[in-house]
């Protein structure tokens, strides 16, 4: 792996601590659906997120990430379709699959 991967991979997990931290716990949708400066922090992590994987997948693309394809496809929802962005499906993101894609980077880095 070299070094720009590494950069990318380390970026996306540093937007990944960022927004659990933003969240907190325990993590109630509530919460997260009253906050719009909470909400716009999120959804900018996950725009980084989804930049940091598009230009993993032009460095390497068979680099072991779930959904990358998917990911990028929500940054670009996120940042082109901002005006039909619900923040319900931002939090679906935020729980179903960014624990996935933190143990993935994870796993990545420590190799």
């Amino acid at each position: 792996m070299d070094n720009r991967e590494k950069k990318y991979l380390f970026d996306i997990q540093t937007c990944i601590v960022n927004i659990d931290s933003y969240i907190g716990e325990p993590k109630t949708y509530d919460k997260f659906e009253q906050n719009q400066m909470l909400q716009d922090a999120v959804e900018r992590n996950l725009e980084i997120i989804g930049e940091a994987i598009n230009q993993l997948l032009k460095i390497n693309p068979l680099i072991k990430i779930s959904n990358a394809r998917r990911i990028v496809d929500a940054r670009n929802k996120i940042i082109h379709g901002y005006d039909s962005l619900e923040p319900v499906n931002i939090w679906a993101i935020v729980i179903n699959h960014l624990p996935t894609l933190k143990q993935e980077v994870t796993d990545l880095l420590n190799r």
